[in-house]
């Protein structure tokens, strides 16, 4: 198997946590999962490692949250966090569509593109200036929804100014722009649906203030994987049985959580991913 830059023999699991980064699910991808899941199939290898490696996380992942949710029916989070083994037209519709996610944080693994339309899209999705592919277009806010009722996102001329009318006091929309692709004096609008291409648009803005901010937060989940390998002991291991693996990993993740219910009884909550401070 191959893992993080080498071949292994080794035993693959998934953990589920919450944004702090807490532990609340453990799954084995053992026989009993494939089992469990006929719908994930083993096929033969590729030319490239990392290639297989992200297929096989990717396929993983749905019977992972399905298995979670159905075991915590009262738990209806909204917002998904992953890397970007996961960024697949098939987990986006999964994830909004099956699962019930609002926001899907997940970077791109393959460029964006956009058929049948006469304007580019850059890397976040936002749609650039049909006469200038550089030059991205202005999100403009909109709750009308149109008619139809479909949520849309509102897409309009980079090179046009709101322009206020003293004598009616009124604003309209005034492009200036010397090379106009329409003979609208507001210029250029695009509208967008989201549902349409879920994987550039999976309900929230790439790139936007909102994605740093929240993407950020997969720091905790980083951290608490390393807590797991170094102070819980899982990394480096000589064992080689499947069961005794399993129980040190299930101690591990009830570690956690104890933890957890410690640095709130004791007020610091700085030390919930944080045993040996805790201890000391």
């Amino acid at each position: 198997m191959y893992i993080n830059g080498h071949f292994c023999y080794a035993y693959k699991f998934g953990i589920v946590t919450n944004g702090l980064g807490i532990v609340r699910d453990i799954s084995f991808y053992n026989k009993d999962f494939l089992n469990a899941h006929p719908d994930i199939v083993v096929e033969k290898k590729s030319d490239s490692p990392d290639e297989d490696k992200s297929l096989a996380d990717s396929k993983a992942l749905l019977p992972v949250l399905i298995d979670f949710f159905k075991k915590h029916p009262l738990i209806e989070p909204k917002t998904f966090l992953g890397d970007a083994a996961f960024d697949t037209i098939e987990i986006y519709k999964s994830l909004f569509g099956d699962i019930g996610f609002h926001k899907a944080f997940i970077p791109l693994r393959v460029k964006l593109s956009m058929e049948g339309t006469d304007y580019t899209v850059n890397e976040n999705g936002i749609p650039c200036c049909p006469h200038d592919p550089t030059l991205p277009m202005k999100r403009e806010g909109s709750k009308s929804h149109l008619k139809s009722q479909i949520p849309t996102m509102k897409f309009v001329c980079p090179k046009m100014k709101w322009e206020y009318n003293p004598a009616n006091k009124s604003k309209r929309r005034v492009c200036h722009c010397d090379n106009p692709c329409t003979t609208s004096s507001c210029g250029r609008m695009i509208y967008i649906y989201p549902e349409k291409n879920l994987r550039a648009y999976p309900g929230v803005e790439r790139g936007s203030q909102e994605w740093e901010d929240t993407y950020k937060i997969r720091v905790n989940v980083e951290k608490s994987i390393n807590h797991f390998k170094d102070s819980f002991c899982i990394a480096n291991r000589k064992t080689q049985n499947e069961k005794p693996l399993h129980v040190d990993l299930l101690l591990a993740g009830i570690t956690q959580l104890v933890t957890v219910l410690v640095a709130d009884k004791i007020h610091q909550l700085q030390y919930i991913r944080s045993l040996k401070p805790l201890i000391a």
